[in-house]
């Protein structure tokens, strides 16, 4: 665990294991916790697995107003050159995803693959913007609490709800703990995001979709849509599992991203 300051922001992040850089940036509401069976895993497996708070989120600094996914690429960029990291495999789930793919549109040069789970690439719909922007002012409002229990059954599946209750317990725990003005920006930020469709065709690196077979944020179709249109992408659906499959389902989760890394590592 290290915090550090960069460009006005201090950013907790996690840096562990030696080797070739993996860094993986976490969804909406949650913090760099959410992976920890794959820090932990690929770090013992030759992976330099680097994974940040976003601004706004965990031990990161909370900047009010709106962010930008264009200003959680920069960032990521920002903590990359402070820990001297040129090229590297990048990581996101939903939200994160869609950092991912900007920062791919940013800065295609410093990415050898691609980890696109539970995502999608369409820009918002009119009628999504006002739900994002009218959810940001609810958190203002309320605070997370009913929020976090509202999306529980949403982010992990039913049965693994009742049957893994300590995953259930870390999952509202990280939405809890998420200051509401944080997660208001990325709210706003998001709502106004690029549509990456056109993006798909052009990523001429290898890429990993994963999704959660029970997802409904992002269904199987969503996921299916970007693995149609990038080039040579691999489309793993897990069992069992919904928005989060890292941690619903680990170890089926790591078995793929093995694979697609050794994938990488082979095609450098």
């Amino acid at each position: 665990m290290t915090l550090v300051s960069i460009d006005g922001i201090s950013v907790g992040y996690d840096d562990v294991g030696t080797g070739e850089p993996l860094v993986l940036i976490h969804g909406h509401p949650f913090n760099r916790s959410m992976w920890r069976p794959q820090v932990e895993h690929a770090s013992r497996t030759g992976w330099r697995v680097i994974a940040p708070d976003l601004r706004g989120y965990g031990e990161s600094t909370v900047v009010p107003g709106a962010t930008p996914l264009a200003t959680f690429a920069g960032d990521i960029a920002n903590l990359l050159d402070h820990l001297d990291v040129d090229r590297i495999v990048l990581g996101g789930l939903s939200m994160g995803g869609q950092i991912v793919l900007e920062f791919y549109r940013l800065f295609p040069d410093r990415i050898r693959g691609l980890l696109l789970a539970d995502t999608f690439a369409q820009a918002e719909t009119e009628d999504g913007k006002r739900v994002r922007n009218d959810m940001a002012d609810r958190l203002i409002r309320e605070g997370m609490g009913g929020y976090s229990d509202e999306v529980l059954p949403k982010m992990l599946a039913s049965a693994n709800i009742q049957t893994q209750p300590a995953v259930a317990d870390d999952v509202m725990t990280m939405m809890r703990g998420t200051a509401p003005d944080g997660a208001a920006a990325a709210l706003r930020g998001r709502a106004e995001r690029p549509d990456y469709v056109d993006l798909l065709a052009r990523i001429t690196v290898p890429t990993l979709v994963v999704v959660g077979e029970q997802d409904e944020f992002t269904p199987v179709r969503d996921a299916e849509f970007m693995h149609f249109r990038i080039p040579n992408s691999v489309l793993a659906v897990i069992a069992g599992a919904a928005h989060m499959p890292n941690l619903e389902r680990p170890h089926e989760f790591n078995d793929v991203l093995d694979r697609f890394l050794t994938s990488v590592h082979t095609s450098a």
